[in-house]
């Protein structure tokens, strides 16, 4: 490792530990000595002023808390002596200043998609089917089973774990000791089923527990969301089952398709089990139109398409002190790339804004999204606030422990994976993406909610960052995970796809790091290289209910 600590911006009073530190040891910065007064942690921060209480504390160029005690130069910044404290954000502020990164090495590259008659390129080919309400839920697995190991879909994971030795030394009389020593992971080599159609990546089986019982504002979120999911240009059509008296009617989700797809092209078969004879005609039926639908979507192929129609999901979850210096700023970077050839880019998690709005207002091209940006964001606060859990309740406990101490310094941190490029659109929740350029999208935090609402929104791909490692993906759009840390891409190397440690280590940089990344996100998005999460399929999907979830 070149340093062993970091000053992210000039105006930043904090220091960033990239080793563990002891106290007593001198560390040197910019000529400057500082004698640590305790260990620091890798990730954590020490001051480099004396703090009085009330001062602000500066990282990334923001502030990112305030001293609720007197902190001495030297010592840690942790969650006894510093609060979460934001900037006021002025709407007038708004100036438009980007340095447009060189491109011509992937002006003429393409990737092989999946083109659909509205114009859209999906980079994966799936049937869906989904159910209108979650009792429909038992049909849908039933479904499931019935399909996936007769069309060569059903190729389970790289490992198995055999039961029958644990019975074996039950049955023998072994001790609970015993029995927790006994090998029970077997490594297979699974070749893949041959595939009745094999344009079609797979049929995709969602789950949920809305549809009725909640309000319905609920039930009319949760069929916009099922309609963007239809509407996304990695589906080929879907199958939808209803049962018939829930709050999510049929005709609600049929109005969201027709707002987001007029001329909407794509095979969709509705199914009511109350109008059916039986249950198990009502299933062959939905079983035979499923069959006739993947005929058609069979028909499609990957050909070349320009980068300008990917659309890119930006993801983080198990963030660490790590995240915002490494692995978020590098796919920042290859969403500034993406974006200068054309492309798209969309940035969620509102509550991991919270404390960047000025930069990002900044960069709104228009005061209207400015201002529907603010909007938003005060309304999901003022609606978190209400039951006592405001923006600033966001770290969990992994972020804290990993050096993410208060909201705004973890939104600091996730806000570079927006890069640097002028914001074109401000999307509310399964608003579709239209405009290419950077996007914002209002989800929450929550990881999985988050994807679900990005893949609703019309992504077809997401780089999803990690520090401390997450097993989540999403059931149609591939997700790619990258460490923020090498040692954690090797432990976790099953999950993990692509490593941004090396940035961390000096052995790249950002710009690098940057371009490799976008240069992987082709492969993935021509299907070339199959992420971990779809390989072991990682097919998360949580709707968001409108009330408060950080």
């Amino acid at each position: 490792m070149k340093n062993k600590v970091l000053k992210i911006h000039q105006e930043d009073n904090v220091i960033v530990a990239l080793s563990d530190l002891k106290a007593g040891e001198v560390i040197s910065w910019d000529g400057v000595d500082y004698v640590l007064l305790e260990n620091i942690n890798a990730k954590h921060k020490f001051a480099m002023q004396d703090f009085q209480e009330g001062d602000l504390v500066k990282m990334y160029g923001v502030v990112i808390g305030k001293a609720v005690k007197t902190i001495s130069k030297g010592q840690a910044i942790t969650t006894q002596n510093v609060k979460h404290q934001t900037e006021d954000t002025l709407i007038k502020d708004s100036k438009i200043q980007w340095q447009v990164p060189e491109v011509s090495q992937w002006k003429d590259k393409t990737f092989l998609g999946y083109h659909r008659k509205d114009g859209k390129v999906g980079t994966a080919n799936y049937w869906i089917v989904i159910p209108l309400v979650f009792c429909e839920n038992r049909n849908i697995l039933t479904i499931q089973k019935i399909l996936e190991k007769e069309l060569g879909y059903d190729t389970g994971t790289s490992y198995q774990i055999d039961v029958q030795n644990l019975i074996k030394a039950y049955q023998n009389g072994k001790s609970t000791e015993e029995i927790l020593s006994v090998e029970v992971l077997e490594e297979k080599n699974l070749s893949k089923q041959k595939r009745i159609f094999p344009n079609v990546d797979g049929i995709k089986f969602l789950t949920h527990q809305g549809g009725c019982g909640g309000t319905r504002q609920d039930a009319e979120a949760l069929c916009a969301l099922l309609a963007g999911y239809i509407n996304n240009p990695n589906v080929a059509g879907a199958t939808v089952l209803s049962l018939g008296c829930q709050n999510a009617q049929i005709s609600m989700l049929k109005k969201y398709l027709e707002l987001f797809s007029p001329d909407i092209a794509k095979p969709v078969f509705f199914l009511e089990q109350q109008k059916s004879l039986s249950e198990k005609e009502f299933i062959a039926e939905a079983v035979k139109k499923t069959f006739v639908g993947l005929v058609e979507a069979n028909k499609v192929s990957r050909q070349p398409a320009p980068l300008s129609k990917l659309v890119l999901g930006l993801e983080c979850g198990g963030s660490d002190g790590f995240s915002g210096i490494s692995a978020n700023p590098t796919l920042g970077y290859a969403s500034d790339l993406l974006v200068a050839l054309g492309g798209t880019a969309v940035l969620a998690e509102f509550p991991e804004l919270n404390g960047v709005e000025r930069e990002l207002v900044s960069r709104c091209i228009t005061e209207a999204s400015a201002e529907k940006f603010m909007q938003l964001m005060n309304a999901y606060n003022q609606r978190a606030k209400a039951v006592g859990s405001g923006f600033e309740m966001n770290p969990s406990p992994g972020n804290i422990k990993d050096g993410l101490i208060t909201d705004a310094m973890k939104s600091a941190g996730a806000a570079k994976k927006g890069g640097t490029s002028p914001i074109t659109d401000v999307l509310d929740y399964t608003e579709q993406i239209t405009k290419s350029g950077l996007n914002l999208l209002c989800t929450p935090g929550n990881d999985v909610e988050s994807t679900t609402a990005l893949a609703g929104s019309g992504v077809n791909l997401i780089v999803f960052t990690t520090g401390l490692g997450t097993p989540t993906g999403n059931p149609i759009v591939p997700t790619i995970k990258m460490s923020s840390n090498t040692h954690l891409y090797k432990k976790m190397n099953d999950i993990i796809d692509f490593d941004a440690g090396t940035v961390i280590t000096g052995e790249d940089s950002i710009e690098s790091r940057g371009a490799d990344l976008l240069d992987f996100i082709i492969r993935v998005a021509s299907g070339e290289i199959t992420p971990k999460a779809v390989q072991l399929k990682q097919d998360d999907f949580i709707p968001w209910k409108r009330g408060v979830s950080l």
